[in-house]
């Protein structure tokens, strides 16, 4: 049986602030036009990525809760 675990109703609308989202922006952006990233700049941008998707998947299920 799966296990259930409660989240506060506050971490569902959390967000990436926005000086970590202009900084993920701005290393998906020098990627996008060919600019190579260092090896840190590629952790960091995963690790970022990761982070926003991970909250989008907790405010989505947060919502199906809701309905």
């Amino acid at each position: 049986m799966p296990e259930v675990i409660e989240i506060p109703i506050e971490l569902t609308h959390f967000q990436l602030p926005e000086a970590v989202h202009d900084r993920l922006q701005l290393l998906l952006d020098r990627q996008d036009s060919g600019e190579a990233l260092t090896l840190e700049e590629r952790h960091e941008a995963e690790g970022l990525v990761e982070l926003a998707e991970f909250l989008s998947l907790l405010h989505l299920r947060s919502q199906r809760v809701v309905q």
